[in-house]
């Protein structure tokens, strides 16, 4: 039987309003995710996944001690391993059962299919594992993890949605380039489903 997953991407401290990455709207995109599980109770999302930025020495990805980032290729330090920064966001909730993904311990990795879980699957091989055939997106940011999670969830063959109203982006002026990039690639971008 067809199995849709939820891709939840990066929704962790530093990335949300406080954080050292700050998104404008993070916590509210935290907050709209776990409304949106406790509402599903596993009906239309048997698997969950949430993937989460999990830096140990990403060389480049940080900005040299001193130097300014570019916000393009170098950025702040950010969700390093075991720092409160890491954590997921106080209001997301995730369900029992939820499948951990880290990526990017010691290089830049925007896709969540560049992480690994607790297994040492990849995401595409536990996502095949599982019987899901199709992933909806939800998550931070809109241009970066979001996009390229999104992306490489359509080239590993999975029917792709990213849930718009549960999303925010770094720089909302680059927001309707990346959706059609998104939509040229064959995403589908609606709104979370009621």
């Amino acid at each position: 039987m067809p199995k849709t997953a939820l891709l939840v991407v990066d929704v962790q401290r530093d990335f949300c309003e406080g954080g050292s990455l700050a998104v404008t709207g993070g916590a509210g995109v935290a907050a709209g995710i776990s409304t949106l599980l406790a509402a599903d109770a596993g009906r239309r999302y048997p698997v969950v996944v949430a993937t989460r930025d999990w830096h140990v020495e990403p060389g480049a990805h940080f900005a040299a001690p001193g130097a300014e980032p570019d916000y393009e290729t170098s950025w702040p330090r950010h969700c390093v391993a075991g720092t409160a920064g890491a954590e997921w966001h106080p209001d997301l909730r995730l369900p029992d059962g939820v499948v951990l993904v880290s990526k990017g311990e010691r290089a830049a990795a925007y896709s969540g299919f560049e992480g690994r879980d607790r297994q040492d699957r990849g995401l595409a091989e536990l996502l095949r594992a599982s019987g899901v055939d199709s992933v909806d997106v939800a998550g931070l940011a809109t241009s970066y993890c979001v996009r390229a999670t999104a992306l490489d969830a359509v080239k590993a063959g999975f029917a792709t949605r990213v849930l718009t109203d549960l999303v925010a982006d770094v720089d909302p002026a680059a927001t309707p380039a990346t959706w059609a990039e998104l939509g040229a690639a064959g995403v589908v971008l609606e709104p979370a489903p009621a």
